[in-house]
C-alpha cells in the first residue's frame, strides 16, 4: 500500500499482478490497482483529470493524460472517499507509476493532488533498481 496527502487530500494505492490476465511468455504483464481517494478537508473537491507517468523496467516512460478516471469526474465531500479500480499492461516484469490528479475546489480553484509512486512487481520474480 502506497499513500500521500496534498492538501487534505490522501491517496492511496494498492496494486495486484494479475497472473490470469498476463502472459510473460509473449511479454505481457497485467496489473490492477485500486485508488482510494478521501477528502481530510472542509469543502467538497471534485476530481478534473488525471496525469500519469508509467516507467517499465527498461526505463520506457508513458504518460497518460485524461479527464477524470473511469469515466467519472467524482465530488468527494469533506471526510468522505472515493474508490476505483483500473489497470496496467506492461511488456516487462515489473516498472512504476506515479502521477497527479488535478481538483477543483467550489470557488473554481483548481490544484494538482500527488499520487505517490508505487511498484509494479511479478511475485516471486527478481527485483530490479532502475
Amino acid at each position: 500500500m502506497y499513500r500521500a496527502v496534498t492538501r487534505n487530500i490522501q491517496i492511496t494505492v494498492e496494486p495486484v499482478y494479475l497472473d490470469e490476465e498476463s502472459a510473460p511468455d509473449q511479454n505481457r504483464y497485467f496489473w490492477a490497482y485500486t485508488v482510494e481517494i478521501v477528502n481530510l478537508g472542509g469543502e467538497p473537491v471534485q476530481l478534473r483529470t488525471r496525469h500519469w507517468k508509467i516507467t517499465d523496467a527498461t526505463g520506457r516512460v508513458q504518460e497518460v493524460h485524461g479527464a477524470g478516471v473511469v469515466g467519472e469526474e467524482p465530488v468527494i465531500e469533506p471526510d468522505e472517499a472515493y474508490e476505483y479500480t483500473s489497470g496496467c499492461p506492461l511488456s516487462t516484469p515489473g516498472g512504476i507509476m506515479a502521477g497527479h490528479y488535478q481538483m477543483e475546489c467550489d470557488d473554481g480553484e483548481r490544484f494538482d493532488v500527488e499520487i505517490p509512486a508505487f511498484s509494479l512487481d511479478v511475485p516471486d520474480m527478481p527485483r530490479v533498481i532502475n
